[in-house]
């Protein structure tokens, strides 16, 4: 038989188990470790024909898709990691008075302003830790001019968070007042998980005493005033 023919006929036959393997759900990239005949090739002469992947290509997919899916995954809690310790050596160590202005910025964006009373509200520990230490240092405040008050939902615990607030706090069992629980149906589901423990409400009392209430008030209203006007 000449070469050509016989070379034919290997094509012919090498053609016919591409199309078998392609037609039982094999991928590209399969046949081509199987048989050796190029993606572009197969691109081309199947490309009108559909394609429904067989269970071997599903599971290579999804094999393929969760390994490059941690991979990702890896990369950013890095890269995430590597930018919040870049950043916290950008930040240095604070002054008192860095302290004071984060306490005024603090306000400026989480603190009530339409009443002349005193009160931050926030659901995060950290920021509750910040505006207690802020209130008593800057503002010259004590334990038994600070209130807390705590907005939970119908997940919460009520009696876990005010331990929960409690120990962020450090203060007294009896500086706590009021526990509002939101019922509302369109609130409560949205809410539900994301708010382990609520919202504290911190407000300072006067106690009888105006330089703890109202005029504590206009002085930091004009510490925010003060430190816009100069943005």
């Amino acid at each position: 038989m000449p070469i050509i023919s016989c070379y034919a006929n290997a094509m012919n036959k090498l053609r016919q188990e591409a199309e078998r393997l392609r037609a039982e759900g094999y991928s590209y990239g399969m046949i081509n470790q199987k048989l050796g005949i190029s993606r572009g090739t197969m691109s081309y002469r199947f490309k009108d024909k559909p394609f429904v992947p067989n269970h071997e290509v599903l599971a290579r997919i999804k094999r393929g898709t969760g390994t490059e899916g941690l991979k990702r995954h890896a990369r950013k809690v890095k890269e995430i990691e590597e930018l919040k310790a870049e950043g916290a050596t950008e930040l240095g160590k604070l002054t008192k008075r860095d302290l004071w202005f984060l306490g005024i910025g603090l306000y400026i964006g989480e603190g009530a302003k339409t009443t002349e009373a005193i009160r931050i509200v926030n659901s995060d520990p950290s920021v509750i830790r910040l505006a207690i230490r802020w209130l008593k240092e800057f503002c010259e405040v004590e334990d038994d001019n600070i209130t807390v008050s705590l907005h939970l939902y119908p997940d919460n615990d009520v009696d876990e968070c005010k331990f929960y607030w409690q120990n962020i706090t450090n203060l007294p069992l009896e500086n706590f007042r009021w526990v509002s629980v939101d019922r509302r149906s369109n609130k409560s589901e949205t809410a539900k998980g994301k708010l382990p423990h609520g919202t504290a409400h911190i407000t300072v009392r006067a106690n009888g005493n105006p330089e703890k209430g109202v005029r504590l008030f206009r002085r930091l209203s004009g510490w925010m005033t003060g430190a816009l006007n100069q943005v």
